[in-house]
C-alpha cells in the first residue's frame, strides 16, 4: 500500500481545530502521525539565499517547507499571516509568525501525502452552516468542470499524477461529489 493509501484512510475529524472558520490539523498530532507509521520521514525547512528561513518579495513572506516519506517530498509554500489569517507586510514579520507558519506548513505538506488531505481541499470556500455535519463524515461538497475550485483540483490532479486516476478520484470523493463529467475532465488531464 502506497503512503498516499495508508495516511489518507486516517479519519482525521476528531482531530481538526477550527480558527477564524477554516479547519485545521494541529501539527504536533500531524507530525506524531506520520512518524507512527513512517518512522524515518523527515523535514525540511528552505531558507533563502540570505539563510532566513522565509522568503520575501519585498511586500509579504511566505516559508517553503517538505516532508519526505519513503523517499517521496511533498513541498508546501504558506504565507506568513497573522491571527486573521491576512498576509504581514515584510517589515512587521515576526519570529513567531515565521515559526507558526513553518508549523502549519509543514502539516499541510504532510496533508500533501494523504493525511487529513480532504479538509484543506476547499479551505478558501464559504461554510454552508445550514446543515450540521456529521462528526464521523466530511461535508461533500459538489464538484463541477470550471467552477471555483476547478484549478485547484486541476493543480491538486497535476501534482499526484503517479497515483493513477482511481487513486485520485478516491481522494477527491473525500471532499466532494465526483460526477462522471468531471472524471472524465480528470482522465483527460491525465
Amino acid at each position: 500500500m502506497s503512503v498516499f493509501e495508508t495516511l489518507s484512510k486516517i479519519n482525521v475529524n476528531d482531530k481538526v481545530e477550527k480558527k477564524n472558520n477554516l479547519s485545521y490539523l494541529p501539527w504536533a498530532w500531524a507530525w506524531s502521525v506520520a512518524k507512527q507509521n513512517y518512522p524515518n520521514a523527515t523535514y525540511k525547512v528552505y531558507e533563502n539565499e540570505d539563510g532566513f528561513n522565509y522568503h520575501h518579495d519585498g511586500m509579504t513572506g511566505w516559508v517553503k517547507t517538505g516532508v519526505i516519506i519513503e523517499g517521496i517530498e511533498m513541498i508546501e509554500y504558506l504565507p506568513i499571516m497573522d491571527f486573521r489569517n491576512q498576509s504581514i507586510r515584510v517589515d512587521k514579520i515576526t519570529s513567531f509568525h515565521v515559526n507558526s507558519s513553518i508549523q502549519r506548513s509543514l502539516t499541510k505538506a504532510i496533508a500533501r501525502h494523504g493525511l487529513g488531505l480532504y479538509i484543506y481541499a476547499g479551505e478558501d470556500l464559504p461554510q454552508d452552516d445550514s446543515q450540521p455535519i456529521k462528526e464521523t463524515e466530511p461535508k461533500k461538497l459538489e464538484l463541477n468542470v470550471g467552477d471555483e475550485n476547478w484549478r485547484r483540483v486541476l493543480d491538486y490532479v497535476a501534482s499526484n499524477k503517479d497515483k493513477g486516476l482511481t487513486a485520485i478520484v478516491k481522494m477527491l470523493e473525500t471532499k466532494y461529489n465526483v460526477k462522471a463529467t468531471v472524471k472524465n475532465e480528470i482522465e483527460k488531464s491525465l
